[in-house]
């Protein structure tokens, strides 16, 4: 490194120890810019492919007010990764090689997308914990110290608090239902509790990426800090619904302040992340479909419509 770079990489990170944020046409490291651009662009396909665990369900909601419901919080989520696509292109990538990747199995989006919704109490628990799960994140992620991402992620952070709402009315409505009713909502959380836990990413000790994202402030609190929160949260929520997070290990530890917890099975988090969980592939198959096949007519028309209102400009200015 130059002379010239170290004193560049120096008065950037003391805009960063000083809580301004970084722009886009700011000068940056480029291991800063790769970092953003695949975490960005990793959320952004988490929101894309979360749609379809929870898009399988819409036709089979048990109501017109869940369907609704429901509805409106599929397109949240599409337009949550839109948002995040644009923040990342600020970064010098395209939505066409993000997308690109995330067909080729090049790209990561969260593990936690790839276990099946095989009942209505499925959704429940995928709001009630997984949206719980990523508001916790995310909140974090209003202060990053990149502009637009920060940005992108405040009006996110508002919606995605209304679904962990709406999941947990969905398992109060269960809970306080038939027996068989309540059945089905331990049995969703039995299934979820786990991979809600693995959401936060590998421990501290194992994380790639956190150290460094923790010093350029891309990351406000570490994984195990943030696993440790929502287990706190949720214990208390869980004894509201009347169910039983399925935790032999699970107890106060009155001397930390905080809620002890039984191991995470990361062989099985790993699995999951090299393509080998439930669903990996059905997920895959979805999305190269929606883009690649069904979805190119759209863009083909779009395409064409913008060259046509251009002509249509150019040739009334001429």
């Amino acid at each position: 490194m130059t002379a010239k770079e170290k004193n560049f990489e120096a008065l950037f990170q003391a805009k960063i120890d000083q809580e301004i944020k970084i722009e886009a046409k700011d000068w940056m490291p480029d291991a800063y810019r790769k970092t953003l651009v695949r975490q960005i662009s990793q959320h952004a396909h988490s929101e894309i492919v979360g749609m379809l665990p929870e898009g399988n369900w819409i036709t089979r909601a048990p109501s017109l007010r869940r369907k609704i419901g429901l509805l409106a919080k599929v397109q949240d989520e599409a337009g949550h990764g839109l948002y995040l696509y644009s923040a990342a292109e600020t970064l010098g990538t395209t939505r066409g090689q993000m997308m690109d990747a995330l067909n080729e199995g090049k790209a990561k989006y969260s593990s936690i997308f790839n276990y099946p919704t095989i009942t209505w109490a499925d959704i429940g628990a995928v709001g009630w914990l997984v949206d719980g799960a990523a508001i916790l994140n995310q909140v974090m992620l209003t202060r990053t110290s990149y502009g637009p991402y920060a940005r992108a992620m405040v009006r996110i952070c508002k919606e995605e608090s209304f679904h962990q709402r709406q999941g947990f009315d969905i398992m109060m409505s269960l809970c306080n239902g038939t027996a068989e009713q309540k059945a089905m909502a331990q049995d969703a959380l039995n299934r979820w509790w786990w991979p809600s836990l693995m959401m936060f990413g590998p421990s501290d000790a194992e994380s790639q990426h956190s150290e460094q994202s923790m010093i350029w402030k891309i990351k406000r609190k570490s994984n195990d800090t943030l696993r440790q929160q929502f287990v706190d949260a949720t214990v208390d929520q869980a004894k509201i619904l009347g169910i039983t997070i399925p935790d032999p290990d699970l107890s106060w530890n009155e001397e930390k302040g905080h809620y002890d917890f039984g191991a995470i099975d990361w062989d099985e988090f790993w699995q999951v992340v090299k393509g080998n969980g439930i669903c990996n592939r059905d997920r895959l198959k979805a999305r190269r479909a929606a883009y690649i096949t069904n979805g190119k007519w759209v863009r083909d028309a779009a395409i064409a419509y913008a060259e046509k209102k251009q002509q249509r400009d150019i040739s009334k200015v001429a």
